[in-house]
């Protein structure tokens, strides 16, 4: 198993709280893992960008053009981070419109925004996006997403047993975001 992923948002929503949990889910599959992110002005709703190595890489960076995949919090991370996509990647972004990607890229859009107040928890878009992603990935493309959703539930259970209120909405926002089958195929 190798994959790449670049997960992009902005400062508050996730996205390196995402990255940990795929990180570890690779662990317990029993995968070699890289992670790096960069997070200069998150604090101020700056870019948040994060790169997932799996399996046996020498390096955490993914370079332009090798990414497997993207994970957008924002529908604007497709355009600005793109460019780590190799020419027959994948991208799941959240967003309530149709994208059109500018290259021969396999594009699915969720409104994960609208997901996550449907089951009033406004800042689990991050969990609700996943959810989708490892649910549309595994479906469409024969070099599955590396983990289950299974995995990363056990990843939550580990890091949150002592938060059972916290884990329920976690647990809950993943599987909104698994079951949710109204994706649209660019």
């Amino acid at each position: 198993m190798r994959q790449q992923i670049v997960i992009s948002g902005v400062g508050g929503q996730g996205v390196i709280f995402v990255t940990r949990l795929l990180a570890e889910a690779a662990i317990i599959k029993g995968f070699s893992v890289f992670t790096s992110e960069t997070h200069g002005m998150a604090q101020r709703g700056g870019t948040v960008l994060s790169h997932l190595k799996v399996g046996s890489f020498s390096s955490p960076l993914i370079r332009p053009f090798k990414a497997d995949g993207l994970l957008a919090l924002k529908s604007e991370s497709l355009a600005q981070h793109g460019s780590y996509l190799k020419s027959d990647a994948w991208a799941v972004v959240n967003c309530s419109n149709h994208v059109t990607p500018k290259i021969d890229w396999s594009v699915f859009t969720v409104d994960a925004d609208n997901l996550a107040m449907k089951i009033k928890n406004p800042k689990s878009v991050n969990l609700v996006l996943l959810g989708y992603t490892m649910a549309v990935i595994s479906e469409s493309f024969e070099n599955k997403f590396f983990c289950s959703i299974d995995d990363v539930k056990t990843v939550l259970e580990n890091q949150l047993a002592d938060k059972k209120e916290m884990l329920g909405a976690s647990i809950e926002a993943i599987e909104t975001g698994y079951y949710h089958r109204n994706s649209k195929l660019v």
